[in-house]
Parts: C-alpha cells; sequence; structure tokens
C-alpha cells in the first residue's frame, strides 16, 4: 500500500502542482488532487491544464490516485430538488473526465444527505437515478464512482452499501472508505470485509469515540481505531492501493503536520 496526501491539506491558494511537489518533497507515494468550482482545480480546468498536472507527477514519480470533491455537499445528487441534483451530477460528470485526464481511478462522491427536507427513501431514489446516469459516464471514462461513507445520515451499515453498490452492475461503481468517519457508528475493519472487492480507495483519520462529534477527529495513531484490525482486513481483501490521510495543516507548521502524518502512515502500513 502506499502513503498518500488529500490536497486539502496545502494551502487554498497554492498550485497543485507545487502542492504535489511539496508532497513528493515530504516523502509521499501518491496524492489526491481535489477539484471544486472554483479554486487551483476548478472544474473548468482544461484537459491541457489537467495533462500538464499529470506530466508533472509523473515526472516527480508520485501517482495521481484519486480525485476528491466536497461539492457534493452543496449539490448532492440524491436531493429532493431537481435542480440541486442536476447540479451535483454535472458536477461528478466533469470530475469523472478530468480525473481521467489526470490518471486517477476514482472520483470521491457523497452519495446524498439526509435531513428533516430529504427523507431517506427519497434520498436513496434519486441518488440510485443519478448514480444510474453517471455510471456509463464513469466506464467510458474508466473512472469509478467511489461513493464514501461520511456523517450524512445515509448508507448507515456496511450491509446496506455493499448492496447499493451492487445494484449497478458494475466495475466502475465501488466503495471511498473513510476508516475515521465510520468510528462513531461502526467498526472499520468489519466494513472492510463486507465490502471487499467493491473497496476502491481508502481515507485514513483517526477518531476518539468519547468526543462523539467533529472535534473528535485527531491525528492518526492517536484515536480508537484499531489499525492492525483494519490493516488485517484491507490485506485480507486484497486492497493494494493508496492510504489517503485527510488532513489539515497545523495552525505553525504544515511541514510538520505532513511529516506526523507520513511517519504514522508509514507505521500503519507496517502493522
Amino acid at each position: 500500500m502506499k502513503t498518500s496526501i488529500n490536497q486539502w491539506a496545502f494551502p487554498d491558494d497554492m498550485p497543485t502542482t507545487e502542492a504535489i511537489s511539496r508532497a513528493k518533497q515530504v516523502g509521499f507515494e501518491a496524492f489526491e488532487v481535489c477539484v471544486a468550482e472554483k479554486g487551483t482545480l476548478p472544474l473548468a480546468t482544461t484537459e491541457a491544464e489537467a495533462t500538464a498536472i499529470r506530466r508533472h507527477a509523473d515526472s516527480l514519480g508520485i501517482d495521481l490516485c484519486t480525485v476528491g470533491s466536497g461539492s457534493g455537499w452543496q449539490h448532492p445528487i440524491g436531493s429532493p430538488d431537481k435542480a440541486t441534483s442536476e447540479k451535483g451530477k454535472e458536477i461528478i460528470e466533469r470530475a469523472l473526465t478530468i480525473a481521467s485526464w489526470l490518471g486517477a481511478n476514482a472520483v470521491l462522491v457523497v452519495p446524498g444527505v439526509v435531513s428533516t427536507t430529504a427523507p431517506y427513501d427519497v434520498v436513496m431514489e434519486r441518488t440510485l437515478s443519478a448514480a444510474q446516469d453517471l455510471t456509463p459516464i464513469a466506464e467510458k471514462r474508466k473512472v469509478s464512482l467511489a461513493f464514501e461513507n461520511v456523517w450524512n445520515k445515509f448508507l448507515l451499515s456496511p450491509v446496506e452499501m455493499r448492496d447499493f453498490i451492487d445494484q449497478f452492475e458494475s466495475e466502475f461503481v465501488g466503495a471511498y472508505f473513510d476508516v475515521g468517519n465510520i468510528l462513531s457508528y461502526g467498526y472499520p475493519e468489519q466494513w472492510i470485509r463486507i465490502l471487499g472487492d467493491r473497496l476502491r480507495a481508502i481515507h485514513v483519520k483517526d477518531f476518539r469515540e468519547a468526543v462523539g462529534n467533529i472535534n473528535g477527529f485527531v491525528m492518526l495513531l492517536e484515536g480508537d481505531v484499531n489499525w492492525p484490525a483494519v490493516m488485517t482486513a484491507l490485506r485480507e481483501v486484497g486492497f493494494d492501493g493508496a492510504l489517503t490521510a485527510e488532513y489539515g495543516g497545523y495552525a505553525h507548521s504544515r511541514e510538520a503536520m505532513l511529516k506526523h502524518v507520513l511517519a504514522s502512515l508509514q507505521t500503519i502500513i507496517g502493522l
């Protein structure tokens, strides 16, 4: 497995090529590029621009493993509002295209957001419909739609996530499993075994269950994740991709954060 870092670990105004270079200098083997409506890698990125980023990464010997995006929170494809859902689909379709240019193998997808105004069954129906429309595009681009377990009150069990993915009968629909996100309501090693070969990508962060809210996220190896069990499960199911850490910079030293993340990832992979 490879050590990887998410682009959100770097300043918002730092060019993507510079962030990739910094990651390589620290010692990371892979990098998750993040797209947004605006920013250093906007959805308007052209093929020439994306290809230049890919060539830069290739010249450094660092993999562009996946493409992340937080746009699914603002424009969930499972929204009961048709305009919101359609916007979400447009963003994912564009992200799939950019990912194909970058040589990435998966795009993170927030599958839907359940709320008082977005009932579970409606979100399920809308998400399934949107994902069915997106699946042929993912297959054409040869980039997976990777649905992540996020705190969205939706797809709350590994069995439900497994069955949701299986409905599409496509190798380009799978799971983006976040180890830290699951700890407040499940056991990551169980999710990993149940999802098995449906895993397309892995996010890693740690979490303290006693805190129980967003403030419970802590640095790798400082929380309650059973990392030996997680690594055993990943090896059992044959996952051999990147473990992408998802952290922001420390208040006074981004370099220290990056080195801390890398050392922790190396330790975890060695368990």
